[in-house]
């Protein structure tokens, strides 16, 4: 039998002894870092979906009981105000609803061990926005594999994942608890949209596509300071660690089998030229944590995919000499900033005198008006080829992003049990599912489709 389907079997039917039942902690759901510029999204967009009546005839009218939490009191009650004003703002909302009450406050501290065990005793599962993650991650993730209560955020830092996997996984795996990361932009819309992609080949062919090319055709969006904070973060790591560098250039990095795929994959670094589509290239930013992310997946769902597998991201630009410059203009950007957010000077420099401030970030009318356009070119083994794509309705960093991880922490907590999805560290697509697609269809204004011709639709 082949190694790689023994050990994705074995982490689907690994031993879960609860340490304290579902039925037993008054909270679904915690939103940890909820007065981040990110986490004050989340927390509107939870307000306002829970009072909707979509949410309500969801589960059987079951009301979702759930609370905010970080380190400083006065901005929760300040968010806390602000909540039960928008609750009771919403148009959508149950005429019936108590818009006075008000969402918990609970006081926790990344470098507190004893608030962050006494926070995740209470739920049954965390939205962590507290990043940068490599810097203020781990003793949550610990405490949440600790205490057997699972966990979803919105990291694209792949070094930490993989310093997360290696540590506490066991213990993930023997409490029960399921550590899903990367639910926002990073990396829902690579990993369900590689999914969604193989299964309609696997309907229409009778196999999967042994090779996917992702093209961002369109996005519109912007930056905010955590995100600045997040990426300086792995680059001050990569540039004093030689390991470090290793690490994120490895494109299985986060497969943790003893017999990882060696097929080398493509990696659009340059501009390059797609004869196919008569369109220029550029690097993709995004491309180092979504790419490892989806080989992930097909890691735990046995290589399902294949063990041959090729996947790749870029950025589509136009045709003709104004693509070419973009194309150039977007791969020299990209290097110079990642050359000099490498070093200590230049990077401090930018962090104070140019970038995004800390809790900063867009406006709520850049958020609404922005949106993405994911195209996915697959092709199997026999040559047989299928087009999708992968849209959103909202700024994809923030607007989309914060859906996207609540309805991810939603999905855990109502449609998920423990005995289909065990404990360990999981990928969206893979705990997920189906049941997270139809949420961002739904409520998250996701959309994941067939296309003819990429080109033109």
């Amino acid at each position: 039998m082949d190694t790689t389907t023994d050990t994705a079997t074995n982490i689907n039917k690994s031993d879960n002894t609860k340490t304290a039942t579902d039925e037993k902690r008054h909270y679904a759901i915690i939103l940890y870092g909820a007065t981040s510029f990110v986490g004050q999204i989340t927390a509107h967009y939870l307000t306002q979906f829970l009072s909707s009546p979509a949410a309500k005839a969801a589960k059987d009218s079951a009301t979702v009981t759930w609370a905010i939490a970080g380190r400083d009191e006065d901005k929760l009650k300040k968010l806390q105000s602000e909540l039960s004003g928008a609750d009771a703002n919403n148009p959508d909302s149950d005429s019936d609803s108590d818009s006075s009450n008000k969402v918990d406050i609970i006081i926790a501290d990344s470098t507190d061990d004893a608030s962050l065990n006494e926070m995740t005793q209470q739920t049954q599962v965390i939205i962590s926005t507290v990043g940068p993650y490599l810097k203020y991650g781990e003793s949550l993730i610990k405490a949440c594999a600790t205490n057997g209560t699972d966990y979803v955020d919105l990291t694209g830092e792949a070094i930490f994942i993989k310093d997360m996997l290696d540590k506490y996984q066991d213990t993930a795996k023997k409490s029960g608890a399921r550590i899903v990361n990367s639910c926002g932009f990073d990396s829902i819309p690579s990993d369900l949209g590689v999914y969604f992609t193989q299964q309609q080949a696997q309907a229409q062919f009778d196999k999967p596509c042994d090779v996917i090319h992702m093209r961002v055709k369109a996005a519109k969006g912007g930056l905010s300071g955590g995100t600045i904070a997040s990426m300086a973060t792995i680059f001050e790591e990569v540039g004093t660690d030689k390991a470090r560098r290793g690490q994120l250039a490895n494109p299985y990095l986060l497969n943790d089998d003893k017999d990882a795929p060696s097929v080398r994959q493509d990696n659009v670094g340059k501009p390059e030229y797609d004869i196919e589509h008569d369109r220029w290239l550029a690097p993709f930013v995004m491309a180092v944590i979504n790419t490892r992310i989806v080989h992930r997946s097909n890691q735990l769902l046995g290589y399902e995919y294949g063990r041959e597998f090729k996947y790749d991201e870029a950025m589509w630009m136009q045709d003709g000499i104004k693509g070419q410059l973009m194309s150039y203009g977007m791969s020299v950007g990209l290097l110079g900033f990642a050359t000099a957010m490498t070093f200590k000077p230049s990077r401090e420099f930018l962090s104070k005198h140019v970038l995004p401030k800390s809790g900063s970030g867009p406006s709520k009318s850049e958020q609404e008006n922005g949106f993405f356009d994911i195209r996915f070119f697959g092709e199997t083994s026999k040559k047989d080829t299928i087009n999708t794509k992968v849209t959103g309705d909202k700024d994809p960093g923030y607007g989309s992003t914060s859906r996207m991880l609540a309805q991810s922490a939603l999905c855990l907590a109502q449609d998920i049990s423990k005995d289909e999805v065990t404990g360990g560290f999981w990928t969206p697509s893979v705990a997920m599912g189906d049941q997270l697609l139809t949420r961002l269809e739904d409520h998250a204004g996701l959309c994941f489709e067939v296309v003819d011709d990429l080109s033109s639709n």
